[in-house]
């Protein structure tokens, strides 16, 4: 084999890792996928020659990438729909599935990691679920160790209480999910903000801002593609979501609302110490088609 084969094959090599790295940081197989395939180009046109471990150099790249996808998604999320409820794990497909699903992280983590802010989140995914050291980690980020060392300290408490696999529980959760659904309905404030994390963050694709709109005499939050506190959470639910009822979505407790036979919305809520600190809206069709959606009667 000539050198560019043998890089080639080192680079193999370290793909069911990089791609497990990619994920979990992203949420997301395409853009894991999108951000290893950056890797290997930016390989392939570097002298690897004072490189001593090939690996390592490659998780600092891939973790290069994948904060300035993070960083750029966050800038035109709202013109980005759909893009907001995190794949599946199980969605994962091909010879790295193994790799992917040996240290899975459930939809519900995934929603909390989308609260951080980018560089929490790499902070947090390349210390605390693959070991590397904050010194390695700092110049990604831009810090200090010590800086980034607290910004992996602030994501892994918000983390902490999330459910890492897809069996939380579910009665307490569910305690939590409809006393925040009777506080909307019932227009209490105060409850909402009881039951909303400070800092809790709410996504919406384009489909549910705009259905919201169009049916916001008939109850329908005013939503927006991203809020973030529980005031401006609670006001945009206050004395509203009158249909949505509680569901599992995929697993995690959540509210829909429901048309005839057809979810028209799902609202995918995360639930950490008794507190909401993340909802998903999902209104576009294809991803509510691809949701398993049981209504808690």
């Amino acid at each position: 084999m000539d050198e560019h084969d043998v890089l080639a094959a080192r680079f193999e090599e370290n793909r069911s890792h990089l791609l497990a790295v990619a994920f979990r940081v992203l949420g997301s197989r395409t853009e894991a996928e999108d951000a290893v395939q950056e890797a290997w180009f930016r390989l392939s046109r570097t002298d690897t020659g004072q490189v001593d471990n090939l690996a390592g150099w490659l998780t600092t790249v891939v973790g290069r990438v994948c904060l300035d996808m993070l960083r750029a998604k966050r800038s035109r999320r709202e013109e980005l729909p759909g893009e907001q409820l995190p794949e599946r794990v199980a969605e994962v497909d091909g010879p790295e599935q193994a790799a992917l699903l040996a240290d899975s992280v459930g939809i519900a983590l995934l929603v909390v990691l989308e609260t951080l802010a980018p560089a929490e989140r790499l902070a947090f995914v390349l210390h605390d679920l693959f070991a590397v050291p904050f010194d390695e980690i700092a110049p990604i980020v831009g810090r200090s160790p010590e800086a980034t060392r607290q910004l992996a300290s602030r994501a892994r408490r918000r983390v902490q209480g999330a459910p890492a696999g897809p069996e939380p529980d579910q009665h307490r959760q569910r305690a939590v999910v409809e006393a925040f659904l009777a506080a909307s309905r019932g227009g209490d404030l105060q409850a909402l903000l009881t039951v909303l994390d400070p800092d809790v963050v709410l996504r919406a694709d384009q489909v549910a801002v705009t259905t919201a709109k169009t049916y916001a005499k008939q109850g329908a939050p005013l939503l927006a593609a991203e809020l973030r506190g529980a005031e401006a959470v609670a006001k945009t639910f206050s004395g509203r979501a009158r249909a949505a009822q509680p569901a599992l979505l995929d697993g995690v407790l959540g509210a829909v609302v429901v048309a005839g036979s057809r979810t028209r919305v799902a609202f995918a809520l995360t639930v950490v110490d008794d507190r909401i600190v993340g909802i998903d809206v999902v209104a576009d069709p294809e991803r509510l088609g691809r949701l398993s959606v049981t209504l808690l009667r």
